[in-house]
């Protein structure tokens, strides 16, 4: 929390550092709205931050994140220079030092019908970033089959630790297990998640081997790395559109281990995607890896095969 705290306004850091350190170290997301209450998220749960600095599920007791204090956060966010910011603007979040994310909202501005940039900022979700090294230890000797990695799909509704669990996964990789040999590791990192990289440095361990393709569309970045870095494994987050699995069909046809994520909540759920049940049924994954919030988040609730068949839960 310290990379947050710093980067705020003076009296946004006050307002939050009067939460006990206890409430601090356990937020995920601080949701931030002009003219509306601080609110945060943690531990499956949201409250606001009221005035006695506890935590409320009280709206009217909850201290309120004023004008002054969104011009602000954006000015430092964007090193007093939008300009420079504007590629980020347009994507809608901005990639900060230590990995942490902030998604961006308010009046859109078009250029062509597309959007341009986005000005009059209202509204601001600071995602932070954990890194959780071991959070892999025990999904990893589930995708390896004679110390082969498994072609294999994360499923898992938001919030539920796939991306730390991808980060994890690239750093042991990389750097060779007991399961697994080491092994070129390339990440396509389209929303700056799995690395955290600023200035195309990442700023969280992916492991010796790993070379990072910052904020590119995962399926041209798929195609630039097999082009270019001649990887072993392939890490991708969030796929879902229909140029994904032929980018990831493409992987794999080139002798290539593809790891990916995918949001949704159940196998089940995501087969019945029209841009994904495709891929599925071409047989690409031999390994379906389900997560679950219970009884804690990253939970395993479920394991398949590329058969669909249930292999443990």
């Amino acid at each position: 929390m310290e990379d947050i705290l710093h980067m705020l306004p003076d009296s946004l850091r006050a307002k939050l550092k009067r939460l006990p350190p206890h409430e601090l170290e356990r937020i995920e997301e601080i949701r931030l709205r002009v003219a509306r209450p601080i609110e945060y998220v943690g531990g499956g749960a949201s409250r606001f931050v009221s005035e006695k600095g506890e935590g409320t599920e009280q709206a009217g007791a909850a201290l309120l994140f004023t004008k002054e204090e969104g011009i602000q956060l954006l000015s430092r966010l964007s090193h007093h220079s939008l300009y420079m910011m504007e590629e980020e603007m347009r994507r809608g979040y901005i990639t900060i030092q230590g990995g942490h994310r902030v998604g961006i909202s308010g009046k859109v501005v078009l250029e062509d019908g597309r959007v341009k940039l986005i000005r009059d900022v209202t509204s601001f979700n600071i995602r932070i970033a954990r890194e959780r090294k071991g959070a892999a230890d025990k999904v990893l000797p589930l995708l390896v089959e004679g110390r082969q990695l498994k072609n294999t799909l994360i499923i898992s509704p938001p919030q539920c630790g796939k991306t730390t669990l991808l980060r994890d996964l690239a750093r042991q990789i990389s750097e060779g297990t007991e399961e697994v040999f080491a092994r070129k590791v390339s990440i396509v990192d389209e929303r700056s998640e799995i690395a955290g990289c600023v200035g195309g440095i990442p700023q969280k361990d992916v492991g010796p081997r790993t070379d990072v393709l910052d904020a590119c569309p995962k399926a041209e970045g798929m195609m630039m790395m097999i082009r270019s870095m001649s990887p072993d494994v392939l890490i991708t987050d969030e796929i879902g559109r229909a140029e994904d699995g032929y980018a990831l069909e493409e992987a794999i046809h080139a002798g290539i281990t593809v790891i990916a994520s995918v949001h949704g909540r159940s196998l089940k759920d995501i087969m019945r995607r029209p841009t994904l049940s495709r891929v599925l049924q071409t047989g690409v994954f031999q390994c379906y890896l389900v997560l679950s919030r219970k009884p804690r988040v990253g939970a395993i609730a479920g394991v398949y095969d590329e058969h669909f068949a249930e292999c443990r839960r």
